[in-house]
């Protein structure tokens, strides 16, 4: 049951446009949009990214996911690298590099890889050698060969967030924070958004609501899209941190099997999971715990306890 309860709203309760999920695509848009219009941000969390924005691997990695995600990513460059003045307080980017491995028997799809992404970064491929070397934790009879890409970087996620969040408060736009939107209709050109008593309108709303996207959708009456949320799994685990220091490389298998890179003096590991999962607040499976560990402890020369 959601603990929350809905804000009061002491502002004026019209807008040129609400936008739903106070997310890093809320947020993003939301702050884009008030440099022209009035707009409010609705939020259901009593804070802002509680959800997949606060809990995300922090990679940017022009080289990894299907194509159009890379293409999105590498359209993002220019802003990640040279935000606007004030945006942040410092770099949101920290370089990273990420390594792509296989194993004897995943050799052809990283020939394939190699072939695809060499059309769009400058990578370097490895031997199994010049793999353990670029990360050191990998176990000798696992690794074959591998891809290096130096164009990775970590995301300070939360300087991102904040700073849209900032422009977009500086540009006169509202925040309605612990407002979970119960009903969206549509009455004289204006669509009337509800929380318990409180009721916000725009003619124009934007879904930006993340796992809940598709629910908030059913509410407008859309058709839906078939949009699914997915749980993925990552823990922080203790590893001999005088084989590897903070700027080891993201390293990740070749099939997306898992992914592993240094936080803060241990390694955030993965195994790169996408399990079906209703909206919810959502928490580890123990399944996807195991699996992680069994992964991670073929691939690297730690002991998991």
């Amino acid at each position: 049951m959601r603990l929350n309860k809905c804000k009061i709203i002491t502002m004026s309760n019209s807008f040129d446009i609400a936008v739903i999920g106070a997310g890093i695509a809320g947020a993003s848009v939301a702050a884009e949009l008030s440099q022209h219009c009035a707009v409010v941000l609705i939020e259901m969390e009593a804070q802002p990214g509680y959800h997949s924005t606060g809990r995300s691997a922090a990679v940017f990695a022009p080289t990894y996911g299907p194509g159009p995600v890379r293409a999105l990513t590498r359209a993002s460059a220019a802003f990640f690298k040279s935000p606007p003045d004030g945006f942040a307080e410092h770099s949101l980017l920290t370089p990273r590099g990420a390594l792509f491995i296989a194993r004897g028997d995943q050799l052809d799809q990283l020939g394939q890889a190699l072939e695809e992404l060499g059309r769009e970064a400058r990578l370097e491929k490895l031997d199994a050698k010049a793999a353990r070397q670029c990360q050191p934790l990998l176990r000798e009879d696992y690794v074959e060969a591998g891809i290096y890409d130096p164009n990775c970087f970590d995301i300070d996620v939360h300087a991102l967030h904040q700073g849209y969040l900032r422009a977009f408060a500086a540009r006169g736009g509202r925040l309605a924070k612990g407002f979970e939107v119960a009903s969206l209709t549509k009455s004289s050109g204006k669509w009337m958004l509800r929380c318990a008593e409180n009721v916000l309108n725009a003619p124009i709303v934007v879904n930006a609501a993340g796992a809940w996207a598709d629910l908030v959708g059913r509410l407008a009456g859309a058709e839906p899209i078939g949009l699914v949320p997915k749980r993925r799994t990552a823990m922080t685990i203790d590893a001999d941190s005088s084989l590897f220091d903070d700027g080891a490389p993201l390293t990740l298998d070749i099939a997306e099997e898992f992914y592993a890179k240094p936080d803060a003096g241990k390694l955030l590991v993965s195994p790169a999971n996408e399990n079906p999962e209703s909206p919810c607040d959502v928490q580890p499976d123990e399944m996807d715990i195991a699996l992680c560990i069994h992964r991670i402890e073929q691939a690297f020369d730690i002991k998991v306890w």
